[in-house]
């Protein structure tokens, strides 16, 4: 079955990572559409707005159809440029912000770049904290300072803990070490010891098999530590350990590390901190 195909703009006077997140949420629903997407963040000037209306033209000529684009830019001056642009534009900021002016019956400061601005320097530090220890604390490094861990994860290797543990850091300012359950863990039918004593801050991730294998060949290819047999092994010698403990469990293999970690404040009952 041929796809249809569209492009779509990013276009923001910061990062242009709100635009993202906010745009992909919806794309994401159509899910018999292959699309091109083009990020361009810092548009901060009419001359910078004229070179994205002149993209937005030259995508629209060579594909035929009208792209989509995305904004959140706050100046009212950039934004009418913007829109004069032969293309769906979905405006953000101005979707929300007029209704929100009303209901609080105040208008918006109209100041770009706040949304991942330095402003907030307290929380901007608590976020930099909670990278370091995380970087620290990765892979099974730095055990002694767990006491001071927001949580702890759990699981065989490669299941997922480092990227998901950077993503609670970066994104919640969250303080997540990992630890990896191996084989000398499940021989002796023990926790490591250096988070037995940690027990309420643990969270485990497991994976099937056959995912786990999969990405074990991408590392270690042919080996015994990628083989199917030995996943089944250690992932089900995971699950029991994390059963006999009481640690909760995640299973990674079809969820989004977004979800995962959504997932794991939720369970653990973490405060989100959003910068």
């Amino acid at each position: 079955m041929h796809r249809s195909q569209r492009t779509i703009f990013f276009i923001s006077d910061g990062t242009g990572i709100t635009a993202e997140m906010l745009g992909h949420s919806l794309l994401t629903q159509f899910e018999d559409i292959e699309f091109s997407q083009v990020v361009i963040p810092f548009v901060d000037s009419l001359a910078k707005a004229e070179e994205c209306v002149a993209r937005i033209e030259a995508a629209r000529a060579n594909s035929g159809t009208r792209p989509v684009v995305f904004t959140t830019l706050v100046d009212d001056r950039i934004r009418e440029a913007v829109r004069r642009a032969d293309a769906l534009v979905l405006d953000f900021f101005d979707t929300f912000l007029a209704p929100l002016e009303a209901e609080f019956k105040a208008g918006s400061t109209h100041t770009a770049g706040r949304s991942h601005s330095v402003a907030d320097s307290s929380g901007y530090q608590h976020r930099i904290e909670a990278i370091n220890f995380t970087l620290a604390h990765d892979d099974g490094l730095g055990n002694t300072e767990l006491k001071s861990a927001d949580v702890v994860l759990l699981g065989v290797s490669r299941s997922g803990k480092t990227p998901t543990c950077l993503y609670l850091a970066m994104q919640f300012g969250i303080k997540a070490a990992n630890c990896p359950l191996t084989p000398e863990d499940f021989e002796r039918g023990k926790l490591p010891d250096a988070v037995e004593s940690h027990i309420p801050r643990l969270y485990g991730l497991s994976i099937t098999p056959e995912r786990l294998a999969r990405i074990r060949n991408e590392r270690r290819p042919d080996s015994r530590y990628a083989s199917l047999e030995n996943c089944r092994y250690e992932v089900d010698q995971a699950e029991r350990l994390m059963r006999r403990y009481g640690v909760k469990w995640v299973n990674s293999t079809t969820r989004s590390i977004e979800e995962i970690a959504a997932q794991i404040l939720q369970d653990v009952k973490l405060v989100r901190r959003v910068f």
